[in-house]
């Protein structure tokens, strides 16, 4: 196959990922500009260096430390990184030639498939994670669990309390739990 009908592929890829799979689903305009321009910028210069004479060791390496330096630049919830790590990797897999035809475009599928299923909205939709300040200070555990699932009107499955004030009486705890099972 082509490196040209490759890179066709990857750009019908990155416009799923982001239009289709990521847009519809979590509605951050700012971050479908960030992965398709990592998609295509990764794109050109994985091409850039399997036709040239630096190693794609060294080109994998410095998109490591760029996509770290990026991930750290502004907070991003973890489905979030997913579809960033997914806009790299098709980028990648478009830029690098492969001898087997059928792979590349396999992969690139095969990225696509496993966001649908892993972000579908529908798979563990009742479950949630939150971190909230209580206007109470909690020390009891279960006492805390308890105000929790009164008041989310849901299933507590974990809590961690990050921060008691006994001055200020509040409480900050991280809780992930279950709607409609309280």
């Amino acid at each position: 196959m082509s490196q040209t009908a490759i890179f066709a592929i990857d750009v019908v890829a990155i416009l799923v990922l982001t239009f289709g799979l990521y847009f519809p689903r979590h509605r951050r305009r700012d971050l479908l500009v960030a992965y398709i321009a990592v998609n295509i910028g990764v794109l050109a210069v994985a091409e850039a260096l399997s036709s040239g004479a630096v190693g794609i060791g060294l080109g994998l390496g410095l998109f490591g430390v760029l996509s770290i330096i990026r991930l750290r630049s502004d907070e991003l919830d973890q489905p979030e990184i997913a579809y960033y790590f997914s806009a790299l990797a098709l980028g990648l897999l478009g830029g690098v030639e492969i001898t087997t035809d059928w792979l590349a475009p396999s992969l690139m599928v095969g990225i696509l498939v496993a966001m649908f299923v892993a972000d579908h909205p529908r798979l563990f939709r009742g479950y949630r994670r939150n971190n909230m300040t209580l206007d109470q200070a909690f020390t009891d555990e279960s006492a805390l669990v308890a105000h929790l699932q009164d008041l989310l009107g849901a299933r507590v499955h974990h809590v961690a309390i990050r921060r008691v004030d006994m001055v200020q009486q509040t409480t900050t705890v991280e809780v992930r739990y279950q709607l409609g099972s309280g």
